[in-house]
This record gives C-alpha cells, structure tokens and sequence, in this order.
C-alpha cells in the first residue's frame, strides 16, 4: 500500500497528480471521468487515490467538469500589496482540483486591460475576479457583457454583481475599542486621502465608537497621504496644540509606523504615553516597526478564497446572492 499524505494534512489533487506521475489536469480528468485518457491511466490514477485517501472537493469537481480548469484574476494593483495575499486565497481555495489562476496586471490602461480580458477569454478561463487598490473606483474596463462570470473584490462592481470587500467599519471599531480598553481617553485619528471611500468608512467608526463609549474622547480626524511622512506631519500638528492624544488610530500601518518614529524623536513613549494602532496588517511594516504594530488584519486571503469559492458557485450555475459581502476584519495585538 502507498503511505498517506501528512497525518492531519488533507491530500490534494497534487498529491495524487505527484504520487501517479501525471499532471494535475490529467490527474483532475481521470477523477471525474472526463477527457481524453486511456483506461488503464484513469484507472491507475483512482487507485492511487484511494491509496493516499484522496477526498475531493464536491465545488471543485463541479468546476472540472464544467470547463478549464482555470480562471482569470484581473488587477490594477501594480505592487501587488492587496492581490498578491488575495491571490494565494483564490488558490487555496481551489486547489483540490488543480484549478489554476492566470494573474494579468492592467494598471489604468484601458487598451490593456481589454487585451488581457480577450487574452483570459481566449484561453476559455471558467470566469474573472476582478480586482484593484480601492474599493470605490472600477477597473479601466467593462466586464459586464462578458461570457464567464465575474466576480469583484476590493474594487466596484455594478450593483448586480457580487462584490467582497473587507468591512471597514467593523475593523475600524475593533482598534478604537482596543485603544479604549488600554485607558486611552483622548483619541486621534490620523488617516489617508479624503476622496477615499474606506478613509470615509473608518473615520465615522472611530467617531461612532468613541460616541459610543459615552465620554468626550475624540480629539478629531486628520486627513492626508498613505504615508510614512504624513504620520510625522500628524505628530507635529498634534503636538502644536494644548491638549494631546494618548491614543492614535491610523488609517495604514505606513501612516501608524510614522506616527511611532515621529514620537520616539519627541522623546514620547509607545505605548507608555501613547497607544498606536495601525490598519491593514501589512507584515513588512507592522513587525518592523519598533514596537511592533497593534494594527487590523483586512483577512485578505480570507476574502479571496470566499471569491473563488463565489466564482466556483456561478460557475456551476447556482444561486448566489448578489450585492456587496462584507467580510470581517481582525485585531492583531502586537506591542505599540
């Protein structure tokens, strides 16, 4: 008998694929009785399968056996900060069946994104998810009319679609509460552009919050850039004033990292004097900053796992409630 997978680990379509030496197509054909292979494979490929306790996912099957083994994921978040975990829940979330996701960044060129979407049709993807940097401003193109399902995170959809975004105002409410449970009683709230859609979100819960908490602790809302600068500029016009913050909330873990450097050249202490809270739980900021940011998880790769599993759902036809999700946010405690 061949040994089994990990005990505790779930065997997946790749361990089968590996242990029959086929590829994961092959693999995913023979499993679910489709394609063009020869009798003895598929029945070596089962029996493989049966050995390693092989389970396959009832969703992704479905998907195999309607199409490609393969969806888009479109984007014009050139860096990669929000797609990147996005994507590696978009796969986690399909990868029983060896379902593959092809990335293709588009910036905010039209031209090019109408070329990658004729590309992804071109290669009969099984359907989009759409993706961008904020959720209030659409992709430079209409997927609207297309054949595939779409599905949209982290940027606007049309109001019929289905569209996952993190919920901004939850997550906002959970590191004012944190602040307020430290003992903080004078509370800031230093964030990003006011055009934004989720500056708008998080700045009323921290207002509503703060209400909420029955004592006259908002010190008010600073509106500036995404970054490390503007957080020593916020200290700055904190300072200049009577009364000082010995809470602040920030609208990214850039701003929140310069609101702590920004302190320590004061000689004010973190968290002693004054608690930080960051947002967005970008890891490469947060752990590096000293102390270690306190900052809300958006759960990212949460959202894009659920995104693939939607798109899984219209793929096989099935009902699925349109509109906006709402996925919840996370507190990560940390040291600031």
């Amino acid at each position: 008998m061949m040994s089994s997978a990990v005990s505790g680990e779930r065997v997946t379509i790749y361990d089968v694929a590996e242990a029959a030496r086929v590829s994961t197509a092959t693999a995913s054909k023979a499993l679910n009785d489709t394609g063009r292979i020869s009798i003895e494979t598929r029945d070596r490929i089962k029996r493989v399968a049966r050995e390693l306790g092989f389970r396959p996912n009832s969703l992704a099957r479905s998907l195999t056996r309607k199409r490609s083994f393969s969806v888009g994921l479109l984007t014009n978040d050139t860096y990669g900060r929000f797609t990147l975990p996005l994507m590696a829940g978009i796969s986690e979330g399909l990868i029983d069946h060896g379902v593959s996701v092809f990335l293709c960044a588009i910036g905010d060129n039209p031209d090019l994104a109408r070329i990658h979407v004729d590309a992804m049709l071109d290669k009969q993807v099984d359907g989009i998810i759409a993706t961008g940097k904020r959720i209030d401003k659409p992709l430079p193109v209409d997927l609207t009319k297309l054949s595939v399902p779409v599905v949209y995170a982290l940027t606007a959809g049309p109001a019929d679609s289905i569209t996952l975004v993190p919920d901004d105002r939850q997550g906002a409410g959970e590191a004012v509460r944190h602040l307020l449970a430290q003992g903080r009683r004078r509370i800031a709230h230093v964030t990003g552009p006011s055009e934004f859609d989720v500056v708008h979100e998080r700045a009323l819960a921290c207002a509503q919050t703060l209400a909420e908490a029955g004592a006259s602790t908002d010190m008010g809302t600073l509106f500036g850039s995404w970054s490390e600068h503007w957080g020593h500029q916020a200290v700055e016009a904190l300072w200049s004033g009577a009364e000082r913050p010995d809470g602040i909330f920030c609208g990214n873990d850039q701003i929140a990292r310069g609101v702590v450097d920004a302190l320590r050249e004061r000689g004010v202490s973190v968290p002693g004097d004054v608690s930080v809270v960051g947002f967005d739980n970008w890891e490469i900021v947060a752990k590096e900053t000293r102390p270690p940011l306190t900052t809300v998880d958006m759960n990212l790769k949460e959202l894009g796992r659920q995104a693939g599993l939607a798109l899984v759902r219209l793929v096989n036809g099935e009902t699925v409630e349109k509109g906006i999700w709402r996925l919840p946010c996370s507190l990560i405690v940390r040291s600031s």
